[in-house]
């Protein structure tokens, strides 16, 4: 059974910006909605839950219309499916954690119970948290409330915005395993706002990419990764690759994790809380990358992958190259300076060396 559409038409002017959005978006997994500071996300998920009027077009899931210009409907957003987590929690500071979550159960809406509280407290690990104040929690855990109040209203889509802004890395690390546990256990459609590549990459089935307001692209999320510094070269300085790999093995004298990507075998700081043999992302950005003609001795790198080269590409920097490598079963690319590609001579079709200096880990 194929999955509902989300469909989209929006024209929504909000003082000098308009937002134009006409796409259909598959009403499965988790859509990432990624962009630039104003360039639209978060309007566009207000209009989807009612909190913008657009001035003309519609809003649907499925059979379901929320906003029809044309035939004047313009459900409220009470009377819509959607659950909204924003970026701060916006909790009730006079209700514990139980009374906070007692409100949500009031406000189901599902007649039938598709899962039990209890079931979503043991998942998000808030037993503990039961008795205590809002202002007794830390951020993490305040969004971890937060989530788990707006997934008891039943939603049929859900909408996070920026949910992990406010958060420090540390805490982002600790917030996402849950996320990640509630959609593969309730298997919501969400739609996932957030200007962070790594929170994109670790997340997201696929990615709307805005740009002053209209769609730039979308697609899979690997697929967008490959195309990201062609849609927005201006100031867009994290060009690269997403590639999936498989945990091989950690070594605890050199701490180090090895993660096998196509047939290639990358050593990165050990990462022990992932199982061997677990599927992983990992983020290589151009600028971590090097190139060399020949395989050098007597380096630091430890990433030293032979390929051939596919093309040269200049950036919106004129001093620079992006160039694309292909190795056994996965590509990276590497940005490198005009003067570095003429003194080696590169050229399409060269066998060469890729020397990646840094690995990100999406999932952390």
């Amino acid at each position: 059974m194929s999955a509902e559409v989300l469909r989209l038409k929006i024209d929504l002017k909000l003082g000098d910006f308009a937002l134009s959005v006409d796409e259909a978006v598959s009403a499965a997994g988790v859509t990432a909605v990624f962009g630039p500071s104003g360039s639209g996300k978060s309007s566009l998920l207000r209009a989807i839950a009612g909190f913008e009027t657009p001035q003309a077009g519609c809003v649907s899931l499925g059979s379901e219309t929320w906003f029809d210009g044309e035939r004047r409907i313009a459900k409220p957003p009470h009377a819509r499916p959607v659950g909204f987590l924003f970026q701060d929690a916006r909790l009730f500071s006079h209700l514990d954690v139980a009374g906070n979550l007692a409100f949500a159960e009031c406000r189901s809406r599902s007649a039938s119970d598709s899962f039990e509280a209890e079931e979503l407290i043991d998942i998000l690990d808030l037993a503990a948290l039961l008795n205590r104040r809002v202002e007794h929690l830390s951020g993490g855990e305040r969004q971890r409330v937060a989530l788990a109040r707006t997934l008891l209203t039943r939603p049929k889509l859900l909408l996070l915005d920026e949910p992990l802004s406010a958060l420090d890395q540390a805490r982002k690390s600790e917030i996402l395993p849950y996320l990640d546990r509630a959609q593969a256990r309730f298997d919501i459609p969400t739609l996932y706002v957030s200007h962070d590549l790594d929170e994109v990459a670790h997340i997201a089935d696929r990615v709307l990419v805005l740009a002053g307001g209209q769609v730039a692209m979308q697609g899979g999320t690997f697929e967008v990764f490959e195309r990201l510094d062609l849609i927005l070269p201006d100031g867009f300085d994290d060009r690269g690759v997403l590639v999936e790999g498989r945990v091989i093995d950690h070594d605890a004298r050199l701490h180090v994790t090895h993660v096998d990507i196509g047939g290639d075998v990358l050593t990165m700081p050990r990462a022990e809380h992932l199982q061997v043999g677990a599927k992983v992302r990992l983020r290589i950005r151009a600028r971590d990358v090097a190139v060399a003609t020949r395989r050098p001795d007597a380096i630091s790198i430890r990433n030293v992958l032979a390929g051939k080269l596919i093309d040269l590409k200049p950036t919106d920097r004129l001093a620079e190259v992006d160039v694309r490598i292909r190795l056994r079963g996965s590509e990276v690319k590497a940005t490198l300076t005009q003067a570095a590609v003429q003194e080696l001579a590169l050229a399409p079709g060269m066998d060469v060396w890729a020397l990646v200096k840094s690995v990100r880990l999406a999932v952390t």
